[in-house]
């Protein structure tokens, strides 16, 4: 995969957003902090996810040097996706995200406002 070109941003919150953001690629990071994962994994994991989006959003992290791609020479073949050294670094950031989403769930209980699933 071809590295991500050099861009300017106007602040590092920008450049998180840009690398880290979306609705798929935070879930996918995320699930990936427990180990390497086959596509068919993450997507079953990943409540919603297009094959298509899943497909786009793997490559544009791994073209960032979040995530390692390793194909298997089998038939059928087998690939597995895996944190880099990187996207390791995304973990206090993730689970900052998940403390703060437990609180917020926590929140709405309290205010009588339970439409979330856990």
């Amino acid at each position: 995969m071809k590295k991500q070109e050099a861009h300017e941003y106007r602040c590092t919150v920008e450049a998180t957003v840009a690398v880290a953001g979306g609705k798929w690629k935070p879930l996918i990071i995320y699930y990936l902090l427990s180990g390497t994962k086959r596509f068919g994994e993450l997507r079953k994991l990943i409540s919603g996810v297009t094959q298509r989006s899943l497909t786009l959003q793997l490559r544009e992290l791994e073209s960032h040097g979040i995530i390692s791609r390793e194909v298997f020479a089998e038939v059928p073949p087998r690939v597995e996706y895996s944190l880099t050294e990187l996207g390791l670094t995304l973990a206090p950031v993730l689970n900052a995200m998940k403390e703060w989403g437990d609180s917020y769930l926590s929140w709405q209980d309290t205010n009588g406002n339970n439409t979330h699933i856990n």
